[in-house]
């Protein structure tokens, strides 16, 4: 008789009351180059608070030196110059997340994020080694284009590449940098920027020698032209074809990802925050039906089993900060508890306890098996969840390991002025 989802949780599930007793992941971990630590929402604490101890320990114990988050590349590239000690000299972290003015600003811009780049600040004062913070989204089109003018007109005023950079610019400007204004041009006027910003693109890497610093400058140019050139495709897609953008995104965080990994040298090691529709694999959900990838499954296809490791989270009720329309100002929502017989509800019915599961040989059939689990968006409606918010998955083909908090809270935010695309 095969075994249900439920015995098999009472089996191989062990309880923790504390990130230390999460040790055993980090065992799984082994020799791991690249780490995927998931969330189940973006205004969850618990996640946040974890995934930065889980963070610290692969730094300290596994020469972990690169963090990408899915985060804006410029507002991030400001974390790193601070805990890396090239500017902001005099700043507190909170001063510093006042670069994620981006709605939703709550995703990076939260006490939990403070507290662990402070963290990180003080570690890479203490070591040789030190530990980066990367943005890898797609949205910052216009903050790239600007970081793009600014560096030029810096480091090479008479130079082709600033000449390319405010071609490119000027293409954009009158769509008064809004996003949907130029989606719905694209889409209907063929009113594309794609020469100029594909062209910037080439001309930046090919001169990429004249731009190296001391302080990744050269890398933040290269990656701000990046993002001008998939967000330009990004946002030509949108009206098109839901599918067709989710997937130019996700592309486009695995290129800034091995674009990282690629600068810092081939022995560096990555830890990737991202939401779990990112770094679960969708060939074990749904998404697959719909000829959809995402970042879990490309960097599987990219690199050996051994080298990669996937860590999904997930609640069973509490609390969450999110939206009911985008844009509009955040709130403290209710996350009610799981609709039965999804992987939520199952885990807290063998007991109602935080506790983790190491998918391997012993256990991936028992897990290998459809099942709804839960995921919440910064847009969310309690009261429609069971519809719209639970992804058919495999569990144990989808993650390496996942860590359950039977109740949660929601992020601390800290006060940022928004702004909205």
């Amino acid at each position: 008789m095969e075994q249900s989802l439920e015995e098999a949780v009472r089996i191989h599930a062990k309880p923790f009351g504390s990130p230390a007793d999460l040790a055993p992941i980090l065992e799984a971990i082994g020799d791991a180059k690249i780490v995927m630590l998931g969330e189940a929402s973006h205004g969850t604490s618990e996640f946040y608070t974890v995934r930065a101890e889980l963070s610290k320990r692969l730094i300290q114990e596994k020469g972990f030196s690169l963090i990408a988050v899915e985060g804006d590349w410029p507002s991030s590239h400001q974390v790193n110059r601070f805990i890396k000690g090239y500017g902001h000299e005099g700043k507190t972290a909170h001063e510093v997340l006042q670069a994620f003015s981006r709605w939703p600003t709550w995703m990076w811009a939260n006490e939990e994020i403070a507290d662990f780049i402070v963290w990180l600040k003080e570690h890479n004062m203490q070591s040789d080694a030190k530990t980066g913070f990367y943005g890898i989204d797609i949205y910052s089109l216009w903050e790239s284009m600007d970081e793009i003018v600014h560096h030029l007109t810096h480091t090479d005023p008479d130079g082709g590449d600033l000449e390319l950079a405010k071609a490119a610019f000027s293409c954009f400007e009158p769509f008064n940098r809004k996003s949907d204004s130029y989606s719905i041009a694209s889409a209907n006027f063929s009113a594309a920027c794609v020469d100029e910003v594909s062209k910037l693109l080439a001309s930046i890497r090919a001169n990429q020698e004249h731009y190296q610093d001391e302080q990744e400058g050269d890398l933040n140019l290269g990656i701000n032209a990046l993002v001008a050139k998939n967000a330009e495709d990004y946002y030509r897609s949108v009206m098109k074809s839901g599918e067709i953008s989710w997937n130019i995104r996700d592309e486009h965080m695995v290129e800034a990802i091995n674009e990282v990994r690629d600068y810092h040298g081939k022995d560096a090691k990555i830890i990737i925050w991202e939401h779990n529709t990112h770094i679960g694999d969708a060939r074990a959900t749904d998404m697959r039906n719909d000829g959809m990838l995402n970042v879990g499954q490309v960097l599987r296809e990219q690199n050996r089993p051994e080298d990669l490791f996937a860590v999904g989270f997930g609640t069973y009720q509490g609390t969450v900060i999110a939206s009911e329309a985008w844009g509009i100002p955040h709130e403290v929502m209710e996350v009610p508890p799981a609709r039965t017989n999804s992987w939520e509800e199952i885990l807290h019915r063998t007991g109602a306890h935080d506790k983790y599961l190491i998918f391997d040989s012993d256990n991936f059939s028992a897990f290998d098996r459809w099942t709804g689990h839960r995921a919440i968006g910064v847009v969310y409606n309690p009261e429609h969840e069971a519809y719209g918010n639970y992804v058919p998955s495999r569990i144990s083909r989808r993650y390496d390991a996942f860590i359950f908090i039977n109740e949660t809270k929601a992020l601390d935010p800290v006060p940022v002025k928004h702004t909205i695309e």
